[in-house]
């Protein structure tokens, strides 16, 4: 997954894609094709949300592949809990409880009584073995997980090689498939699996075309009190621009994209139903520099690049004022009280300054020359691509910005944006020069920090990958990792995380931009119960685990 949302585009052609989606859909300017001058009434409306990374939509329910269809994982799969990154709670869902072992290598869930696939199957705990093993075998990870036990059909039990304390999460929020289906499967990889069997709200496909499609609910949901929308429809647009104008027009009921001036553009023109809240989470936004390539190798260089940014400009005009230069922790949002305040304090590379990048450079052979260019060592222009899929309009502006710092410092940097699934595929596979990179998020700043500096983590050029794209590893990130998830000591695992972030201090593994905001904005024209600042029960991104809990929270306006 492009970890790290991928998103936007060019209003000419985004129009387009918005007229044909409405003509396909029967979408009116009443939005969701809710209640009309007849009064209809909106219980028959479908929740409409936009998809805009996606000019068009593939037949692909397939929750193991990268190129899942929207609400794949958040509608039509579930998993045993939900950790909300709003407010810090962990929900029970397919599970009830659970029981970690005394000695942090073992875990124990129990599954929900009553709960059945949208087949009528029941869920049992060889679903939930079968899924965790496919996720493994297909997507990599579980590497500390030793044995799968289901004593029963309702008790699943995980043991561990090592004592490993985010495997709560890890294996709490793995998506649960029907064992009876997918184990028939010759290549699961590769199947499309186009009419999917889930144990989520709304799983049934109907109507699907290109450019949208619906999911109507599953009949035999175990929550059917909750399934108050009628049904969901997805909408493709080839970029932002495209999916805002839906959203100002009134055609779509949620729209979780970026937004410029959104308070003008969308909240003044309905300001009685229509909102947004951009709730902090634990993602970094990251400029990630391919460590293959040797003038990204050099610390010095990677210092002296980041040094030469103007954050408040990037964050400022780039991101509408949205969010806040990063630090030198690459600590933000939901990690913020994880942060080395003292550290902060104490270091310099992510402040600009463009005297001290142009000593760094220097004094790792990458000069200016008679013309004020830099150069590398070999005598040649330093000159790289930035990558950016073409519909992040956000992004790319971040990316046009950092490309006129560099020119400051006789850099000459292009910012290089084919569409998202490009600049996906070269960053997969290490082919690449520089790029934009959302990272992981988690409970903990463990994930964040594994996927930037963990050598374990560290694939070769050309060896698919989702998520060291930029291929640098420390032998002792891992150390510290591993002692990290050994213990469950709180007061151990900060001390551990300082030296951590120390360490990426040192490093510099990466260039850390902004906290990444969770966009969201809605209307309640047609449906209620959306969470707020003042109800955080959920975030409001389309595309995280607590999608779902949305979903079987809003209900029709009155």
């Amino acid at each position: 997954m492009i970890v790290k949302h991928l998103r936007r585009a060019h209003l000419i052609a985004a129009t387009a894609t918005l007229a044909g989606a409405l003509a396909l859909t029967g979408c009116t300017s009443s939005g969701s094709g809710t209640a009309d001058a007849q009064g209809s009434g909106a219980s028959t409306a479908l929740l409409t949300i936009p998809r805009e990374d996606m000019g068009t939509f593939s037949r692909n329910f397939n929750p193991f592949s990268p190129n899942a269809a929207p609400m794949t994982g958040q509608s039509i799969y579930e998993s045993m809990l939900i950790y909300n990154p709003a407010n810090g709670d962990t929900v029970p869902w397919l599970a009830t409880e659970w029981e970690a072992g005394d000695d942090g290598k073992s875990l124990t869930f129990t599954l929900r009584p009553g709960v059945k696939f949208s087949d009528g199957t029941d869920l049992s705990s060889a679903d939930v073995k079968l899924s965790v093993e496919l996720q493994k075998q297909l997507m990599g990870g579980y590497d500390y997980l030793e044995s799968i036990e289901t004593p029963d059909d309702s008790t699943v039990a995980f043991t561990f090689s090592r004592a490993f304390s985010p495997a709560l999460y890890e294996i709490g929020q793995q998506l649960v498939i029907p064992s009876h289906i997918w184990s028939e499967f010759e290549s699961p990889g590769n199947e499309e699996n186009p009419a999917p069997v889930g144990t989520g709200p709304y799983t049934e496909i109907a109507n699907f075309q290109a450019q949208s499609f619906e999911l109507q609910k599953n009949p035999h949901y175990w929550q059917p009190e909750k399934q108050k929308i009628n049904g969901i429809r997805m909408l493709a647009f080839a970029g932002n621009d495209g999916a805002n104008l839906a959203a100002i027009s009134g055609d779509v009921d949620w729209a979780p994209q970026y937004m410029p001036d959104i308070q003008t553009t969308y909240v003044d023109k309905d300001p009685e139903h229509r909102h947004y809240w951009f709730p902090p989470t634990g993602a970094e936004i990251n400029w990630q520099l391919n460590t293959t390539k040797d003038e990204f190798s050099d610390v010095r260089v990677r210092k002296a690049l980041s040094m030469a940014l103007d954050r408040e400009q990037i964050v400022q005009v780039g991101m509408a004022g949205y969010t806040t230069p990063a630090d030198c922790t690459g600590l933000s949002g939901s990690y913020d009280e994880w942060r080395d305040t003292a550290l902060v304090e104490s270091c310099d590379w992510t402040e600009r300054d463009l005297d001290a990048a142009a000593a760094l450079l220097d004094e790792a052979g990458y000069t200016l020359d008679s013309a004020g260019v830099r150069t590398t060592p070999a005598g040649k222009p330093f000159a790289f691509d930035i990558s950016v899929g073409s519909t992040s309009s956000d992004w790319l502006s971040v990316a046009n910005i950092i490309a006129q710092n560099l020119e400051d410092i006789g850099i000459q940097a292009t910012v290089d944006s084919p569409d998202w699934a490009a600049v996906s595929a070269s960053y997969e596979t290490g082919e690449f020069d520089t790029g934009i990179v959302w990272s992981a998020n988690s409970p903990t700043p463990y994930h964040y920090y594994l996927d930037l500096m963990g050598e374990q983590k560290v694939e070769p050029v050309g060896t698919q990958t989702f998520d060291n794209y930029h291929r640098f590893g420390d032998q002792r990130a891992d150390e510290l990792l591993d002692a990290f998830v050994a213990t469950g000591d709180e007061a151990e695992q900060r001390q551990i995380i300082n030296d951590v972030q120390s360490l990426y201090n040192e490093l510099a593994p990466v260039v850390p931009l902004f906290p990444g905001p969770e966009w969201g904005a809605y209307t309640t024209a047609n449906f209620v119960g959306w969470p707020n600042e003042d109800n955080p029960y959920a975030t409001l991104s389309t595309r995280s685990p607590t999608t779902v809990l949305i979903l079987t929270t809003l209900e029709p306006a009155k």
